[in-house]
């Protein structure tokens, strides 16, 4: 693969595709200071992923998404490239290996929107430790970082593993307890969408979780929590204590 040529084929038909109205409506809509070329999504991803439709090698597949990650505008990070960037990893996450969450790390730590961070979360860190538990470990750093968008990873990362009906129930337990007295929404909000993942298919666990802490539980942690809880159980613990 030549890096350099597939990025500037993808930057060009990208901007084959600019929407001036829709990059400024996206850019208020995620409060963004990048430069938006103004692209859908489904055809954002179309014009990534044809990047890596033939199966490109760890080594490619890495210089491609910093390469794309890396393209500014007069120094300004270009947002539809920093998404390619992200699609790629998401699509060929598999030739990852351990090592990689570093890279994953950097982009994390490099972002300012949880566009790019729910994914990258989810599907690149959470991929990774899936396949690889040991990695888990670093989670238990993360989930104190300073940073939020980091702290936001720590918990999203626990996602797979609920979907695959392998939850790590000792640090979903673990991290939401770290995280009760968390006062960004961001964070709070992950922690409940875990819950709210886990509950389908151990609501007795999240309910045994949930009870004794609603005193300290945050109320959108809760209303996330509680949502595929059967009725009547979600209905209690939803009722404010007399």
């Amino acid at each position: 693969m030549d890096v350099t040529a597939e990025t500037a084929r993808v930057l060009a038909e990208l901007r084959a595709q600019a929407d001036p109205v829709r990059a400024g409506a996206e850019k208020r809509y995620l409060k963004s200071d990048f430069i938006h070329i103004g692209v859908p999504v489904p055809v954002l991803r179309k014009v990534a992923l044809s990047t890596v439709k033939a199966t490109p090698t760890r080594d490619e597949l890495l210089a491609l998404a910093e390469t794309l990650w890396d393209v500014t505008d007069e120094g300004v990070p270009v947002h539809e490239a920093r998404m390619a960037a992200v699609e790629v990893l998401v699509k060929r996450v598999a030739l990852l290996e351990p090592r990689d969450l570093g890279p994953a790390e950097r982009f994390v730590r490099d972002s300012v929107s949880w566009v790019y961070v729910d994914p990258l979360a989810e599907k690149v860190v959470g991929g990774l430790v899936v396949r690889h538990p040991e990695l888990a470990t670093v989670l238990d750093a993360w989930v104190t970082d300073p940073y939020m968008w980091i702290r936001r990873t720590a918990v999203l990362a626990l996602l797979p593993g609920v979907r695959a009906g392998n939850p790590d129930l000792e640090r979903i337990g673990r991290f939401g307890d770290v995280l009760l007295g968390e006062r960004e929404f961001f964070i709070r909000k992950a922690l409940g969408w875990v819950l709210r993942e886990l509950a389908k298919k151990d609501p007795f666990w999240v309910v045994q979780w949930v009870e004794p802490r609603l005193a300290t539980l945050s109320g959108v942690t809760l209303r996330e929590a509680v949502r595929r809880l059967p009725a009547a159980e979600a209905a209690r613990l939803r009722k404010p204590p007399s």
